[in-house]
């Protein structure tokens, strides 16, 4: 507050106010004594200013190394340390010098690419340690390394395998790891921007905009607790809890949840609840303005949840209606007649049955066992494959056994390639295989899918430079 006030060179000016006007009609003698301790405390003030601008020049140096994710060079600390005289001697005042320099560390290429630097030749070398630092923290926290990240880094200690697990462990207990449940999660179920849709009818669904936020961050949450714990890879689908607030629980039916906020709500499978596929973000974002859509579920599933490649729909297939309650069919009979021509029902016959499960939940998610034009909800589904189920339970179940391989060479195929930032390759695939062999016993958890990359080589190291230009001239 000192420096923001310079309180003590403010008191100057004030005591010759005050002398000044003594002198009107009054001895100024008897201010006096305050004259000489006034001074020194200004004089005093601006040695220490002048200091704390050299330390303030220095800590824009340190934010430069955090913000770049390394060490600087002893170039890059002379470079910068001579913009500051360059920007006094243009006129700037110290604080308006200090922005331009931090301005000038944010709009490098330092900052906002993640440079790494390749081997000379083909093979693929080890990234530097705090390369490493930086692959890491991004994965699990989109930020950069902190204190305890770097120091192993400066240290040497992060190519060792115990200690990058290590660091592993301990990012993904931290809060931080919130940003991979929300931007792995919400963007592997394609629920990223639900907080911002208003693509629902409020004529139907009144409710949608004002719980759009709480679905959204329902899924956040659960994320951020099944990689906080390292819960077994099977509670995505599973688990028999969620994270509720009053609103959301009231939505979905489950009495009991009541006060301020979100918490973890057990036994909610009791209410058709638990897992990616009872959210109700996923079942809103996979469905029409005013009418589910079992042919965007049952895609979802296909294509999200299983890596199952369906062909494009063919041009001018015909539309369904929006307005499910203004028809005489239910929605699964007017998509078993659409499924029907020829031309479509090559997709159809792979996707339709996952979405027929989930007809039990509105646009919005909530339990049904009628849709808005009266017509009693059928939700049995006959898979391709033969099997038969019924509703969120009979497609967790089918999911978990006769797809569990499926689904969890999914996941791991989604998280590496976040991790990576790239989609996963020809390349990728040993490992993938070698993370679906340990889970042949169907106990793997996240932690362990977690690890498995980060000790991957993909993780680890970076290709050389002339790899690099090869595959650029066969493009």
């Amino acid at each position: 507050l000192h420096f923001v006030t310079e309180d003590a060179l403010t008191q100057v000016d004030a005591f010759e106010q005050i002398y000044q006007f003594a002198t009107q009609d009054a001895d100024p003698k008897v201010f006096e004594p305050l004259r000489e301790p006034t001074l020194r405390a200004a004089e005093r003030f601006r040695e220490e200013r002048a200091r704390a601008e050299l330390r303030q020049l220095e800590a824009v140096l340190e934010f430069a190394d955090r913000a770049w994710r390394r060490p600087l060079s002893a170039d890059e600390k002379t470079t910068l340390r001579a913009l500051y005289p360059t920007l006094r001697e243009e006129g700037l005042s110290h604080e308006e010098a200090l922005r331009l320099m931090i301005a000038r560390v944010l709009i490098s290429p330092a900052f906002l690419y993640h440079r790494e630097i390749p081997g000379p030749g083909h093979d693929a070398v080890a990234v530097s340690d705090f390369e490493l630092a930086s692959r890491l923290s991004y994965f699990l926290w989109s930020s950069v390394p902190d204190a305890e990240l770097r120091a192993a880094a400066a240290a040497g200690r992060l190519r060792e395998d115990s200690e990058l697990v290590a660091q592993t462990r301990r990012m993904l207990v931290d809060p931080r790891v919130r940003r991979l449940g929300r931007e792995f999660g919400c963007g592997w179920l394609h629920v990223a921007d639900l907080e911002q849709s208003s693509e629902k009818s409020e004529r139907h669904f009144p409710t949608f905009l004002a719980l759009r936020g709480a679905m959204q961050e329902e899924v956040t949450r659960f994320f951020t607790a099944v990689f906080q714990q390292g819960a077994p890879l099977r509670d995505l689908l599973d688990a028999d809890y969620a994270f509720l607030d009053p609103q959301l629980a009231e939505h979905y039916g489950i009495p009991g949840v009541t006060g301020f906020g979100f918490r973890r709500v057990e036994g909610v499978k009791a209410y058709s609840r638990g897992g990616i596929l009872g959210f109700a973000a996923t079942l809103a974002a996979q469905s029409g303005a005013s009418r589910t859509s079992p042919i965007l579920r049952g895609n979802w599933v296909c294509e999200a949840l299983l890596a199952d490649k369906l062909p494009k729909p063919p041009k001018d297939v015909p539309k369904l209606p929006e307005d499910e309650a203004a028809e005489s069919l239910s929605i699964r009979e007017l998509v078993e007649r659409h499924s029907k021509d020829p031309s479509c029902a090559r997709c159809h016959e792979r996707m339709d049955a996952f979405g027929f499960a989930l007809e039990n939940f509105d646009a919005i998610g909530r339990f049904r066992v009628e849709d808005l034009g009266g017509h009693r909800i059928d939700s049995r589904a006959r898979t391709l494959d033969g099997s038969e189920f019924e509703g969120i339970a009979g497609l967790r179940d089918y999911l978990l056994t006769k797809r569990r391989a499926d689904f969890e060479a999914q996941f791991a195929r989604k998280l590496l390639g976040y991790a990576l930032g790239r989609a996963t390759q020809l390349s990728d695939r040993p490992l993938l295989e070698a993370i679906a062999a340990r889970s042949d016993d169907g106990r793997m958890r996240i932690s362990d899918v977690v690890e498995a990359i980060v000790l991957s080589p993909q993780f680890r190291r970076i290709r050389g430079r002339e790899f690099e230009v090869a595959e650029k001239e066969s493009r």
